[in-house]
């Protein structure tokens, strides 16, 4: 993991799964659309090195940043209600 927060203990592992999941599909929109993070850093108004924290699924990163860089490729995120264990 990249420098910064660490806050993945505690949290289980389906929600670091998320995390990843999201990252993962935010590195890939942004492929898609043809920009590097450099790009995507200066329309998101953060620092490249958030950009490479959020595709690399570090739980760390602020969920603003997260869902913004999505948003930036159209890409929405929806909360869901817990199921019944």
């Amino acid at each position: 993991m990249a420098q910064g927060k660490r806050i993945s203990t505690g949290i289980g592992d389906d929600a670091l799964h998320s995390i990843q999941a999201l990252g993962a599909a935010a590195k890939a929109a942004r492929l898609a659309a043809g920009e590097g993070q450099a790009a995507a850093a200066a329309r998101l108004g953060v620092h490249v090195q958030t950009i490479g924290r959020i595709e690399s699924g570090e739980p760390g990163v602020s969920i603003g940043h997260m869902v913004g860089l999505l948003a930036l490729y159209g890409i929405g995120v929806q909360p869901q209600q817990a199921q019944d264990r």
